[in-house]
């Protein structure tokens, strides 16, 4: 069998979640799957020492244009020319007009949904995305032969929204934990990352970026609220976020004197958030909806105390191992960093439940279901 993965965006330097996603499969894949095939179409760029081709895996790619004309034109056209059996595309949307045989995992449906939370400080590129989701997705969803989410709670606002109450097509299999996300004591590699990035020597980390859903204006809000509570000004790390979005939200939270204990640290690469983990006091991730929150499990991995929230898949992910909050009441994200902060006993528990949890996540678990569901198919 001759197995074609989109994988458009894994050249590329600052890789996000979907990226991740996508790669950890296929490396997986070239682990343990010698029988078949791969043929993995990518978009140049810049980072090619991600992946490698292999006896079972060849990379091939495609030239740099639109996204919707590399999906939908130059894709299935390739997969074509390269007598590919199936074609799995990982990140939510996929050719509509193709014959081949058709796997999609379809991470979340967001965009489908009301928009109505989100609206106002959407991007440009973050409305035409929406846009161009919501028309090719009902598509997609109709003409596939197998539909992967990744979580149960996914699963069901998928089946509900698109009427597939018990429809064998849609299939729930969950994201894992890189091996590299353990708690780092080497003093080394703790020294090099601070001096690194500059991190202050204590630190809460929120990983938010200016997608709505991350809700880095109410964990700013709940922040906000601790420092004038506490005696203890602890930094709020935060990762590749924009200079002026968060002069933006700091105005609308009327608090701009934060920013001084705010520090940005730019791209941070996947092989040192680890040590990022580790050194983290409490992990901010409050969001309002995740498809699955990977980070929650990321960062238990690493030992760190986790605040998270009660909505989505949230629950779903981080059971009893992390602090959950209602994300919409900033009051309550506080008084989750006051307890932790007070109670090393609860911290402790925490973390031990933590790297229980996360261990019940891999990559290859989740590569092994995605084998089997491609033998079904084809």
């Amino acid at each position: 069998m001759k197995i074609a993965i989109e994988g458009q965006r894994l050249f590329r330097a600052k890789k996000h979640g979907m990226d991740m996603v996508a790669l950890e499969l296929i490396k997986n894949l070239q682990q343990i799957d010698s029988s078949n095939q791969y043929v993995v179409f990518i978009k140049p760029d810049t980072d090619h020492s991600c992946l490698s081709d292999s006896d079972n895996v060849k990379l091939v790619e495609l030239p740099g244009m639109t996204y919707p004309y590399w999906e939908q034109v130059a894709l299935p056209r390739a997969a074509k020319e390269y007598g590919c059996d199936l074609l799995h595309c990982t990140s939510n949307t996929a050719p509509i007009f193709t014959r081949m045989p058709l796997v999609v995992t379809l991470h979340d449906i967001i965009y489908m949904e009301s928009l109505s939370l989100f609206k106002k400080s959407m991007t440009s590129y973050q409305r035409f995305g929406n846009l161009y989701r919501r028309y090719i997705v009902p598509e997609v969803v109709r003409k596939s032969k197998r539909i992967i989410t990744v979580s149960n709670f996914e699963k069901e606002r998928i089946a509900k929204f698109f009427g597939m109450k018990d429809d064998p097509r849609l299939v729930a299999i969950h994201n894992g934990v890189g091996e590299h996300f353990k708690r780092i004591s080497d003093s080394a590699v703790l020294e090099r990352v601070k001096k690194q990035y500059n991190l202050p020597d204590k630190f809460f980390f929120h990983l938010g970026n200016t997608d709505p859903k991350k809700n880095t204006k109410g964990v700013l809000a709940a922040y906000s609220a601790f420092l004038k509570k506490s005696d203890q000004k602890i930094s709020l790390v935060m990762l590749d976020f924009d200079l002026g979005e968060l002069d933006r939200i700091l105005t609308e939270i009327g608090d701009a004197d934060l920013k001084q204990y705010i520090h940005l640290t730019g791209y941070v690469v996947n092989s040192d958030l680890p040590a990022i983990y580790s050194l983290t006091s409490i992990f901010l991730y409050p969001s309002l909806r995740e498809s699955f929150g990977l980070p929650i499990l990321e960062a238990m991995a690493c030992g760190t105390p986790v605040i998270t929230s009660t909505t989505s898949s949230m629950p779903e992910i981080a059971g009893d191992a992390a602090y959950l909050v209602d994300p919409f009441d900033t009051a309550q994200i506080t008084n989750a960093i006051f307890k932790l902060l007070k109670s090393s006993s609860l911290c402790d528990e925490l973390i031990k439940k933590g790297y229980a949890q996360a261990k019940l996540f891999s990559w290859r678990a989740m590569a092994e279901q995605v084998l089997n569901l491609y033998k079904e198919v084809v």
